[in-house]
C-alpha cells in the first residue's frame, strides 16, 4: 500500500502597498542606506497601514484559492503562523477562517517566529498523510511592524509585513509532495531575540509600555552567529538525509532575514546564487511570511516546475530553525 504524500498545489502572497525605504528610515534613526544594504541585503520594505495580520492573510489565501479553482468553503484545516497575531485570542486562523468563509475548517495559530512556516507545512503534511485531511491550508504572515521600535537602528531596518500562503493536498504520486523535514529548538537562545511585555510574565502596564517591553529586541550578532551555523547545517542535513547533493537542488527558498546568512547556507550546500529565491532586498525580513512570500513570488513568474528539488530552510526567535525537503507538484 502506497503511502500518501503531501503535496503544495496551489500559492498566494500579498504585501502591503506602503513602501518604507533605507532614505525613508535615515530620517527616524541613526543610519544610511549604504549601511543597511552592506550589512543586511534590504533596500526597503512594506508597512501596512492598519489592520491586523488576518488583513494580510486574506488577499493572500484569496490568490491562493483562485489559482487553484476552489472556495474556501473546501479547506479542512488552517494552520497560521505568526507572531503578531490579531489579539492573543481567538486564533488569528480562526479570524482567517470568518473572513474567507472556510465555515468547515479547524484551525489553530503556530507561534515559532520565523521559522513558523516552515514548523507549520512539516505539521500541515502530517496531518494530510494521516489520510484523515484532503486540504490544509499553511498561512505565514507578520505584520511586524506592529512590534517595532523605529527609535532602534538595530531592527527598525530589519523588518517588514508581508503574508503567504500554501495549500496542502494528497499528492496523486507518492514521489512528489512534502518529502522529509527535520526541526529544531534551543531555548537558551530565546534571550537573544524576544518581546518580553504583554503576556503573562510580564501583563501590559504603564511601566511595561515606558519601558518599551512592548517591542521586538535582539542582540544581532548574537543571533547572526549562531543563524548562519543552524540554518546552513540543518539545509545540509536535509540533503544528507534524501541522499542528494547541491547538484540536485533546483531551488533554495531561505528565509528573508540577513543576505549574509543566505549567502552561507546557499554556501554550504554548493548552491549557485542562480537557484537561491532572494527577495530580501524589496521586502526585508517579514517573519513567519518570506519563505511562502518567495515560493509565490517564483511560481507566479513561472520558475517553479513540476519534478523540481526545493529545499525550504529557516532560523528565528525561540531559538527553533528547520528545513523541508519539496519535490514539486505542480
Amino acid at each position: 500500500m502506497s503511502k500518501i504524500k503531501a503535496a503544495i498545489t496551489s500559492v498566494g502572497h500579498f504585501v502591503p502597498p506602503k513602501v518604507l525605504t533605507n532614505f525613508d528610515l535615515e530620517k527616524l534613526v541613526d543610519t544610511n542606506d549604504e549601511w543597511i544594504r552592506t550589512r543586511t541585503g534590504i533596500s526597503e520594505r512594506r508597512v501596512a497601514e492598519g489592520g491586523g495580520t488576518s488583513d494580510l492573510a486574506v488577499p493572500a489565501v484569496q490568490m491562493l484559492l483562485k489559482n487553484r479553482g476552489i472556495g474556501a468553503e473546501e479547506i479542512d484545516v488552517i494552520i497560521f503562523a505568526t507572531v503578531t497575531p490579531d489579539m492573543f485570542f481567538p486564533a488569528t486562523a480562526c479570524v482567517l477562517q470568518e473572513k474567507i468563509g472556510a465555515k468547515k475548517a479547524w484551525g489553530f495559530d503556530i507561534s515559532a517566529a520565523c521559522s513558523g512556516f516552515v514548523y507549520a507545512i512539516s505539521l500541515g503534511a502530517q496531518l494530510i498523510e494521516t489520510g484523515a485531511y484532503k486540504k490544509v491550508l499553511v498561512v505565514g504572515a507578520d505584520k511586524m511592524s506592529s512590534i517595532m521600535d523605529y527609535t532602534d537602528r538595530n531592527t527598525a531596518i530589519l523588518f517588514g509585513d508581508g503574508a503567504g500562503a500554501v495549500l496542502l493536498e494528497p499528492s496523486s504520486d507518492e514521489k512528489l509532495g512534502v518529502l522529509d523535514h527535520k526541526l529544531y529548538s534551543d531555548g537558551s537562545g530565546g534571550q537573544y531575540l524576544y518581546m518580553s511585555g504583554g503576556g503573562s510574565l510580564n501583563p501590559p502596564t504603564h511601566e511595561t509600555i515606558d519601558k518599551k517591553m512592548h517591542y521586538l529586541v535582539q542582540d544581532g550578532k548574537a543571533v547572526f552567529k549562531v543563524a548562519v551555523k543552524g540554518m546552513a547545517d540543518v539545509s545540509e542535513e536535509i540533503l544528507q538525509r534524501n541522499n542528494l547533493t547541491g547538484a540536485d537542488v533546483d531551488w533554495l527558498i531561505p528565509h528573508q532575514a540577513n543576505l549574509r546568512i543566505i549567502d552561507a547556507t546557499a554556501d554550504r550546500m554548493g548552491l549557485d546564487k542562480s537557484k537561491v529565491m532572494i527577495n530580501i532586498g524589496r521586502y526585508g525580513n517579514t517573519t513567519a511570511a518570506t519563505i511562502p512570500l518567495a515560493l509565490s513570488e517564483w511560481w507566479h513568474e513561472g520558475k517553479v516546475k513540476k519534478g523540481q528539488n526545493l529545499v525550504l530552510a529557516s532560523f528565528g526567535a525561540g531559538y527553533t530553525w528547520g528545513a523541508v525537503y519539496v519535490k514539486w507538484a505542480y
